[in-house]
């Protein structure tokens, strides 16, 4: 059984491969892939992924999760959500600090730290589970290992 992550992201995955125009139509493309969910469930995925329909060519309203602008900067506390959320484990070798998360998880974390705007990050790198996080001149690895802990609720 797939849990609410797993679900949600599979149906961020399928919106963007598919034109998906109902939520019986959602319901099946997740049965498709061993996912069972109620209509009342996709609703509420979809409301909480913030999804949008969209008209495409031919008229068709299809739904879609619009992407945040790349220059719009997310809040302090967005940051220690999506953090606390989904990171499991963090590590630190010189300047890069490594962040562990759930499978399928690490773009969600990479895109929070990269909108963040925070001048101790340098840049992201994102895996399926692992989220590489380059530490600037600024900042020493260990000091970002460490605030990212404690944002993420790990300390």
């Amino acid at each position: 059984m797939a849990s609410k992550r797993q679900r949600q992201h599979v149906i961020t995955q399928l919106l963007a491969n598919n034109s998906v125009s109902s939520q019986e139509q959602l319901i099946t493309l997740l049965k498709e892939e061993d996912i069972e969910a109620t209509q009342a469930t996709v609703s509420r995925d979809l409301d909480e992924l913030g999804s949008v329909t969209v008209r495409v060519s031919g008229g068709i309203m299809v739904y879609a999760i619009p992407e945040l602008p790349s220059d719009h900067y997310v809040h302090q506390d967005h940051l220690k959500r999506v953090l606390g959320e989904w990171v499991v484990k963090v590590g630190v070798s010189r300047n890069i600090v490594m962040l562990q998360t759930p499978p399928g998880s690490a773009h969600v974390v990479a895109s929070a730290l990269d909108r963040a705007g925070l001048e101790t990050v340098l840049g992201t790198v994102a895996g399926d589970d692992t989220v590489m996080v380059v530490a600037s001149e600024t900042c020493d690895g260990s000091v970002l290992a460490e605030s990212l802990s404690q944002l993420s609720g790990l300390e």
